[in-house]
């Protein structure tokens, strides 16, 4: 954990999810034996990519909703290297969720870690697409006029081959996801949704309401490796309780790296195939 250590002190407020996210990644990644110059951990704009300067390691601070497109092509030019990317639930489900429905739809092979606290917590509690039906919020005091985004309804319906739940206040069980997650890039997309709270501006998904609620599905039985259906039911029942966990797997899905034909059978990377070409030949005919 140490290697991972950096002198720049976190800003997050008391309280907030990100902490946990925070630890349970580090823990993930020297668990898993990687070492900070052997992974790519790319944050998205909001108060989770204000981690990106706490922790050691190769770090990309990106566009607003912008992570996924640069993730997924550093993982493309070198797809032996872990690439983890970081991006909130307002800059996911709006601005970049374009991206975000390739990313599944194309089987990226990376590990999206979604912060997902119902709102814009950096620009000071505007709400997200995920925000809860009327719950006033600071650019929205009656409510949200949309009808809130169901963000698991939609990752299944684009035939993920990896989706857990996760919540911020629970590290050993984070930390186990996490694990999970990046040893599935070798299958695709492997996407996280870990709810964590805004002690500030998310006063209805509290850190208490999120841990009288949150369970572990895969301790109670549920099997990943079921039918897509079924996983897609356990994810959207939340009336009384959250299923947390793995909640869907499949590993027979080739990853988009793996269906690019003019890469079959190469030994090497994108990144070891760089080298200085001489183009004058090339440019004569406009000169």
């Amino acid at each position: 954990m140490n290697d991972y250590s950096c002198a720049t002190q976190c800003t997050w407020c008391d309280g907030c999810g990100d902490y946990g996210i925070w630890t349970a990644m580090k823990r993930a990644l020297v668990e898993l034996g990687h070492a900070p110059h052997q992974v790519c951990l790319c944050f998205d704009v909001g108060c989770h990519g204000n981690g990106s300067d706490k922790l050691q390691g190769y770090r990309f601070h990106g566009l607003h909703g912008r992570v996924i497109p640069f993730a997924s092509g550093a993982k493309l030019a070198h797809h032996t290297m872990p690439v983890i990317a970081f991006g909130g639930d307002g800059a996911s489900f709006s601005e970049g969720i374009g991206h975000f429905v390739h990313g599944i739809r194309s089987n990226y092979p990376i590990t999206f870690v979604l912060h997902n606290n119902c709102n814009y917590g950096l620009t000071l509690g505007q709400a997200s697409s995920l925000t809860w039906q009327d719950q006033p919020m600071n650019s929205s005091p009656n409510g949200i006029p949309e009808h809130t985004l169901n963000s698991m309804d939609l990752v299944f319906a684009l035939e993920p081959t990896f989706v857990a739940r996760g919540f911020s206040g629970n590290i050993p069980q984070l930390t186990e996801i996490f694990k999970t997650a990046i040893q599935h890039q070798k299958h695709g997309f492997a996407f996280v949704d870990v709810l964590q709270a805004c002690p500030t501006y998310n006063h209805f998904a509290t850190h208490q309401y999120l841990l009288e609620r949150c369970y572990d599905a895969n301790v109670e039985g549920h099997d990943p490796h079921c039918e897509a259906q079924k996983a897609r039911a356990l994810a959207l029942d939340t009336a009384k309780r959250i299923a947390t966990g793995i909640l869907y797997q499949r590993e027979d899905v080739p990853s988009f790296y793996d269906r690019l034909i003019p890469r079959k059978d190469k030994k090497t990377t994108l990144v070891e195939e760089v080298k200085k070409v001489d183009v004058v030949e090339f440019m004569k005919e406009f000169i």
